[in-house]
């Protein structure tokens, strides 16, 4: 899970800020702050949904600002899938929220 909720704040930042001819975002870079797979473990592992929630979220309000905002196709359905990761209320629940995520944010990028 840490993984998956690491590559979803990757692709989400990438889409942000990662421009052609520059180099790529890579996890270890600075700018994933507080989105990489240890702090993602630590939450997971405290039970802290509303966290995840949160360190997505953020990430995912910079994508959608990249795809144009809610007002447009892309950010529409990116905040459609948004609003399904943050309706979520365990970890569990979670997870396919995240892998639809994933998938649609590769898919754009």
């Amino acid at each position: 899970m840490e993984l998956l909720l690491e590559t979803v704040a990757l692709y989400s930042l990438k889409l942000a800020y990662e421009t052609e001819g520059h180099s790529p975002i890579l996890r270890d870079d600075p700018l994933m702050g507080s989105c990489d797979r240890e702090v993602f473990e630590l939450l997971i592992r405290w039970g802290d949904v509303a966290g995840i929630q949160g360190e997505i979220g953020r990430c995912l309000d910079l994508a959608s600002g990249a795809v144009g905002g809610v007002d447009t196709v892309l950010g529409g359905e990116l905040h459609r899938l948004a609003k399904n990761f943050g309706a979520a209320q365990t970890i569990e629940g979670l997870y396919a929220p995240a892998i639809i995520l994933k998938d649609y944010l590769r898919d754009v990028l």
